[in-house]
């Protein structure tokens, strides 16, 4: 596996596009938010990879319809390929998925239910204040895949998702206390909790706190008592 990505000063963004007059647009809308970050570009899937490889971004965002490389042809599979390529070797890597063909994530739902970093998407469609707040929620290492259809059918929560519940809200525990009490990061903690929040359908929202918005939520669906 590859060394995880550490935190730098200066936030590197990726953004992913075989359409230039795309990669720009989006490029011009990010940096009304994030003015003081580095910009790279790739137009090619290989090109990507070589990008993340040598600059680690703390960022990308990408389309799904991408070349393998120059001269190729685009095509939706080649961005899955990828995308699930930079799940495997940068765990911790933030990504948003900015695509028109985001029903194809749904074949990648196990490599985004154990990615770490934060995962969102934000379908072409979607207006620029939305896309930079689904970047926002990335950064913030959280997850986000509700407008894949047919990735959420039903409520699945897995048994670690519950023992967090179980711990935080029945037994009071602080984050820190549930890493020792499940012998794991606390890093992982936050990454069970963005996981949950993500099924349980729950997002920031101005004057709402996401914990006891989990909490609520979890006693509706039967999660705890």
């Amino acid at each position: 596996m590859k060394q995880a990505l550490s935190g730098k000063a200066l936030l590197k963004i990726l953004v992913i596009d075989d359409h230039e007059s795309v990669l720009g647009g989006t490029i011009e809308v990010l940096r009304r938010k994030y003015a003081d970050a580095e910009f790279i570009t790739a137009i090619t899937a290989q090109q990507a990879l070589n990008q993340v490889a040598s600059m680690q971004p703390e960022l990308v965002v990408m389309d799904l319809s991408l070349p393998e490389s120059p001269g190729k042809i685009a095509r939706p599979d080649t961005g899955v390929k990828l995308l699930r390529n930079l799940m495997k070797n940068y765990p911790n890597l933030n990504i948003v998925v900015q695509s028109a063909h985001v029903r194809t994530l749904v074949r990648l739902r196990p490599d985004i239910d154990v990615h770490k970093g934060g995962f969102t998407v934000a379908d072409k469609s979607l207006s620029s204040q939305e896309m930079l707040t689904r970047v926002d929620w990335a950064l913030q290492g959280l997850t986000h895949t509700k407008d894949i259809k047919g990735i959420h059918s039903g409520l699945e929560v897995k048994p670690e998702w519950l023992r967090v519940l179980t711990l935080a809200f029945e037994e009071g525990l602080t984050d820190k206390a549930i890493a020792e009490r499940m012998c794991v990061g606390e890093r992982m903690v936050r990454h069970y909790w963005s996981k949950l929040q993500d099924a349980l359908d729950i997002y920031p929202e101005d004057g709402k706190n996401m914990r006891i918005q989990t909490e609520m939520r979890a006693r509706e669906e039967g999660l705890i008592d």
